[in-house]
């Protein structure tokens, strides 16, 4: 299945966990969530649940986060396999990111996004097909 875009795993977490001092992001979060035709990675799903159980303050329990991640398994989520592990390694060398950051541009790509959705990547850059947005830019 073909989406429009992909979500990166800080756009989950602000949506589950943004309160107070990220109370605008939280909202900028939902809406996306509410309004993108947006895909997943096993691997952003797997991120996700560490970050909101562990790192997060205060932290979801690990029922809450099972009951996003449930929620979540309405969109496409592209699995994690050989071919995107060696893309993934591929687009870190060529870009110089991290793996994790090629892995999850392999998976938006491997769904057909045109624009993932992070802030964690830099805002406008064009990875291959995929093009990087920061929500939270003013």
């Amino acid at each position: 299945m073909l989406v429009e875009s992909f979500l990166d795993t800080n756009i989950l977490v602000y949506a589950a966990t943004g309160r107070e001092q990220e109370e605008t992001k939280r909202l900028r979060a939902l809406q996306l969530i509410e309004t993108e035709d947006f895909g997943l990675s096993a691997q952003v799903l797997q991120e996700f649940f560490v970050t909101v159980c562990l790192k997060a303050k205060p932290p979801l329990t690990p029922n809450q986060a099972l009951s996003w991640i449930e929620q979540l398994e309405a969109f496409p989520i592209q699995s994690i396999d050989a071919d995107i592990v060696k893309i993934g390694i591929e687009i870190s060398s060529r870009y110089r990111t991290s793996y994790w950051d090629g892995a999850i541009l392999a998976a938006a790509g491997a769904l057909g996004a045109k624009t993932l959705y992070s802030e964690d990547l830099s805002h406008g850059q064009l990875y291959g097909r995929v093009r990087v947005v920061n929500p939270f830019r003013p």
